[in-house]
């Protein structure tokens, strides 16, 4: 483990030292890293294969063992989360806003509003689903499925009933062979195996993201897959019959866009790419939290998916023993530079399990 680039990170905290010996052993440290490297120069051609379960249900154990008082942290924020409400149906209205005024406007703003302003709106949208996806916007679970319909139509592209079941099996098997649709293919491995092949997967993202779980764990579509692939299809079709088809341009461009080479996109690598030997999760603290629903405290959140996002932040103030330690990145745009052009790091850079070891969580 370990053969990437530091991805941004923010090492734990260390004993002090002299200056003078502390540069000394970084440089040392730095010339032994750039050794190594250069003896690895090829990417690996598998996963990091670990034998044990996943370190978040006994983190959560422990956790609760030394703060009982996290607990009242779980589940839907009665204050707060109609907020978080209001917050979804305004983004929808502001969207769809958006694309309907596209018709008249040149191809080199449309491209900019799509990148700079939809792009964040959708991904906005897409992240509104995932905090939906563990019923934290009510208490009863259909009320969540019902605003994740509302809140997919401007991404244009019918997902957050699928996405739910896969997303939850994530958290379940994080990193089990044919269970955690999270991980990158065999496929995806043994071909983005250069820079450029790095850089048009990262583009392309979230194609692979939608499509990965459609051919290696299918699953039947129920009456919700149908209902969220008919509400769309009538959205997508008012939208064009109102305001034409650069309406519906905008949008999906801007779903592809915000999933790709994009700074809100950095958090689908820095979230689980192995960047420091031992760690398999990574928490993010800085400001795009506030336009993606605070994802990037991802160590958090799988430690616990009860707890909505506007409240992640509690969890490391109350418990910093447990998250201080950790290394997290500093920045999902560095994150994206590094998987791109270091050498060490592609698809394979993944802690995975087999089936044997499948942890049951909560």
């Amino acid at each position: 483990m370990g053969r990437g680039g530091d991805g941004g990170l923010l090492p734990s905290e260390a004993p002090e030292v002299l200056p003078a010996v502390a540069v000394a052993t970084a440089a040392v440290e730095e010339e032994s890293v750039n050794l190594e490297r250069k003896q690895k120069s090829l990417m690996a051609t598998d996963f990091f294969w670990s034998e044990t379960d996943e370190p978040h249900a006994t983190r959560r154990k422990q956790i609760l063992a030394a703060h009982p008082e996290i607990r009242d942290l779980f589940g839907p924020d009665t204050w707060a989360l109609p907020q978080a409400r209001e917050s979804i149906v305004a983004v929808v209205l502001l969207q769809t806003w958006t694309a309907s005024c596209m018709q008249e406007v040149g191809w080199p703003i449309f491209l900019a509003l799509s990148y700079c302003l939809g792009a964040i709106l959708n991904h906005n949208l897409f992240l509104a689903i995932h905090e939906l996806s563990h019923n934290l916007a009510f208490s009863t679970p259909i009320y969540n499925r019902f605003l994740g319909l509302f809140a997919n139509l401007p991404i244009s592209i019918p997902m957050s009933i699928t996405f739910q079941k896969y997303h939850l099996e994530h958290h379940r098997f994080q990193g089990v062979e044919g269970f955690d649709m999270d991980i990158p293919s065999y496929a995806e491995g043994h071909v983005v195996t250069n820079m450029f092949m790095k850089f048009l997967w990262v583009i392309c993202q979230l194609f692979f993201y939608a499509l990965r779980p459609l051919f290696l764990n299918p699953k039947t579509p129920g009456l919700w897959e149908v209902s969220n692939f008919v509400t769309q299809i009538v959205f997508d079709a008012a939208l064009v019959y109102f305001f034409g088809w650069k309406s519906l341009v905008y949008l999906v461009l801007s779903t592809f866009l915000g999933g790709g080479l994009h700074p809100v996109a950095g958090h689908f690598i820095a979230e689980h790419y192995v960047f420091m030997e031992g760690q398999e999760t990574y928490s993010y603290y800085g400001p795009l939290n506030l336009v993606t629903w605070n994802v990037g405290y991802h160590v958090e959140h799988h430690d616990f998916p009860r707890i909505p996002g506007c409240k992640l932040y509690r969890v490391r103030q109350i418990a910093p023993e447990f998250y201080d330690h950790l290394a997290s990145h500093s920045s999902w745009t560095h994150v994206i530079y590094k998987y791109i052009t270091d050498p060490t790091v592609g698809p394979f850079s993944r802690t995975v399990r087999k089936s044997n070891v499948i942890a049951k969580t909560d």
